[in-house]
């Protein structure tokens, strides 16, 4: 009895082993089979990724290489291209600048032609007419002495002596504005007027003067009054009319101006 209880216990025992190691081969078999497949997909995956990855690089080779191809091709005509657009901008900006410049140069012809212009008109000389008609007794004297028989000594003089007959006719020299009327104390009774350009005409040693007013506009010509004997400094010599031009308030020579 007690080898067969014996018996029993050992077959369960090894029914019991061999379920645990049955198990134990099922589940390496399952796992090896699983790591199979799994390793399978693995390498297709990786296979899949390598393939893009390679159709990537072939892209990119191409696209390097199209570029490649276009710098060395078109590189030569965009430098070109910008070149000749800097020479189109630099040729504009020339003409730019010589328009300019003829611009300039002929409003600056125009400015120095308006300018001659007025210098021309300043410039102007006055031509005078004889005051009368007599012949002149005694020069213009600024540098050269003159001798005067009422003071008996040398000394200047500043306009020039027509010999003329007493309540003789004294004209106007030139186109003008009676300036002033006066009694002077070496000159006797004098009329000045003023004219264009600067200039000024005196007729001294008159006798009357009741023509003309001061402020009053008179032509060349025009009688201004008559010839006397009232300058005290020339009382000694011969009835004369004593005439004088002024420039810009200078006495100049008479001579120089009457035609």
């Amino acid at each position: 009895m007690r080898r067969e209880n014996r018996n029993q216990k050992n077959y369960k025992n090894m029914n019991i082993y061999y379920w645990i190691g049955g198990a134990i081969a099922l589940f390496a078999i399952v796992f090896t089979i699983s790591y199979i497949i799994y390793a399978n997909k693995l390498n297709k995956s990786a296979e899949a990724l390598d393939m893009e990855q390679f159709s990537a690089l072939t892209n990119s080779v191409q696209d390097a290489s199209s570029s490649i191809g276009k710098t060395v091709e078109e590189s030569k005509n965009e430098v070109n291209n910008t070149n000749t657009e800097k020479i189109a901008v630099n040729t504009s900006n020339i003409e730019k600048t010589e328009k300019n410049k003829t611009t300039n140069n002929t409003k600056n012809k125009n400015v120095v032609k308006e300018t001659n212009s007025e210098t021309k008109e300043e410039i102007k000389e006055i031509s005078f007419a004889r005051p009368v008609d007599g012949d002149i007794v005694k020069e213009f004297a600024q540098e050269n002495l003159v001798f005067s028989e009422t003071l008996n000594e040398w000394i200047t003089h500043n306009g020039i002596d027509f010999r003329a007959e007493k309540t003789e006719i004294v004209k106007a020299a030139a186109d003008g504005t009676v300036k002033t009327i006066k009694n002077d104390p070496r000159y006797g009774l004098t009329i000045t007027i003023e004219h264009e350009g600067g200039f000024k005409t005196v007729y001294a040693n008159l006798l009357t003067s009741e023509f003309v007013v001061e402020g009053e506009k008179v032509s060349q010509g025009q009688t201004i009054g008559t010839v006397g004997n009232t300058a005290v400094f020339e009382s000694s010599e011969d009835i004369h009319l004593h005439f004088e031009i002024l420039k810009d308030n200078k006495n100049v020579n008479p001579a120089n101006y009457i035609k």
